[in-house]
């Protein structure tokens, strides 16, 4: 799912130290692949955070839009097949989570460095392998996480606009018809508005605004704000679902071959978190936590994706749309929900473009002399931001936008790079062929999912399709 690479502000109050100091200067290939890397803080104790602190950013960092869109996903699985397959893919997307952990980890350890992040990590991972040629290209190791990263942040950025497109569309159109009543079933008409693609122009304005507040710091009681506004959104979702389920015979168990990666990426999109896990393991007061932490919380975070889509899709059937938001009832409670969320995904888009700005923006402004600085960084982020909302102007369908952010960027970051990165550090060093053989099934199946659900996604957006009954008709059915 959507993610926020947090800058690491306090390198120089990190000192690595080892558990035995008799190992110190023993590389052994066996004890090397073993060894855990310890921090010892050395100052400045409040930029740490705690084992509790880690979990929460944890949690943040893999939950948003793409929790939302998961019963359709399940509808696009099966009502069997798609629970059970959130379960494998959540054992695999924290197994390949640790991977790039015990990875990052082994080369502060080789090279005693404090920290280094998910480019710097395939890098050394590259100048580690066997082969001559990948010595000798590592830094596209670093450059394909960099181009992955920004392709993954864009497209969430992509998916914000048309989200809060939907969801401030059927606010509007339900206006006049919204009651107090949100406990009976009834056919509401609803007003025709304009285009749902008006809309993404016309929050493009207040959002390039937003983008120009560089500094983060500036924005953290509003993003407080917008996590409380979710957390309290998700929390009345989960009220609603929970209730009145129908008679789940007529759902099917297993969908079409079709569909399923469709499933995937929307899966795997909000899965995607693994962009923040090692700069929360470097920010720990005590890192050789953050393995229980990273269990514990992907433990959680699963548990809500399988009991999100399940239920949503039980209760809402075949009916269920991109975002579950779209089905809950005409009255101004769950109305609130929609205008919520979308509050919370509109700060939240500064946030997911922040990390993309922090790759471009450099670049483009190291072209120039230093009073046309300011001038470029602010022009590159208007562009960026109207780049994000063309695209999403031009797959204005939730669904299938999300499912192919998954399916072509988050599948690379957290299926296909992670187990090869292990195999590249330590093959040298007696890999199992066990190992080998597990991670390269992992990252074929990452490849396939890649493959088939971008090809999928395609042929949905390019062959004709009949627009859905909700999105193209007065009538809005509350269930």
């Amino acid at each position: 799912m959507e993610n926020t690479r947090l800058r690491n502000d306090s390198d120089s109050n990190l000192s690595y130290t080892e558990v035995h100091s008799s190992q110190e200067n023993s590389p052994g290939p066996v004890n090397e692949y073993h060894n855990t890397r310890r921090y010892q803080r050395l100052e400045d104790h409040s930029a740490s955070t705690t084992w509790f602190q880690t979990l929460v950013h944890l949690l943040k960092g893999n939950i948003g839009t793409g929790l939302l869109g998961l019963p359709l996903a399940v509808k696009n699985a099966g009502i069997v097949l798609g629970p059970l397959s959130l379960i494998v893919m959540g054992i695999i997307a924290v197994h390949c989570m640790d991977l790039l952990v015990k990875c990052a980890n082994h080369f502060c350890q080789r090279d005693q460095r404090p920290f280094v992040d998910y480019g710097d990590t395939v890098m050394y991972g590259m100048q580690a392998a066997p082969s001559h040629w990948m010595r000798t290209h590592s830094i596209w190791g670093r450059r394909i996480v960099g181009f992955f990263l920004i392709l993954t942040q864009l497209g969430f950025c992509c998916v914000y606009f048309v989200f809060m497109a939907d969801n401030i569309k059927q606010v509007v159109e339900a206006a006049n018809s919204t009651t107090n009543d949100c406990s009976y079933n009834k056919t509401v008409i609803l007003t025709e508005s304009m285009d749902s693609r008006l809309y993404m122009l016309a929050f493009l304005p207040f959002l390039v605004l937003l983008v120009f507040i560089r500094n983060l710091r500036y924005l953290s009681f509003l993003s407080l704000l917008a996590n409380l506004t979710m957390l309290g959104s998700v929390i009345l979702i989960y009220i609603y679902i929970g209730q009145n389920i129908p008679d789940p015979s007529h759902l099917s168990y297993v969908s079409s071959l079709r569909a399923y990666p469709l499933f995937f990426g929307t899966a795997i999109f909000a899965f995607e978190g693994i962009g923040v896990i090692l700069p929360l393991e470097n920010k720990m007061k005590i890192p050789h936590q953050f393995s229980v932490v990273l269990y514990v919380g992907m433990a959680i975070v699963t548990a809500l994706y399988i009991s999100m889509g399940t239920l949503g899709y039980l209760h809402f059937g075949d009916d269920i749309q991109s975002s579950i938001t779209l089905n809950l009832p005409n009255c101004w409670l769950y109305q609130s929900v929609k205008l919520l969320y979308s509050f919370g995904i509109f700060i939240t888009f500064a946030l997911q473009f922040y990390v993309a700005a922090e790759i471009i923006v450099p670049v483009a402004t190291s072209k120039v002399s230093d009073r046309w600085v300011l001038f470029v960084d602010l022009v590159t982020r208007t562009l960026l931001v109207c780049v994000t909302c063309a695209l999403a102007v031009l797959i204005p369908r939730l669904d299938l936008i999300i499912t192919l952010v998954g399916s072509v960027s988050s599948s690379a970051l957290a299926l296909i790079i992670p187990p090869i990165l292990e195999i590249l550090t330590y093959y040298s060093e007696g890999l199992s062929r066990w190992s080998i053989f597990k991670d390269v099934m992992i990252s074929v199946v990452g490849f396939l999912g890649f493959v088939f659900g971008t090809y999928v996604t395609l042929w949905e957006l390019l062959a004709p399709q009949p627009l859905p009954i909700h999105n193209s008709t007065s009538e809005y059915l509350v269930q």
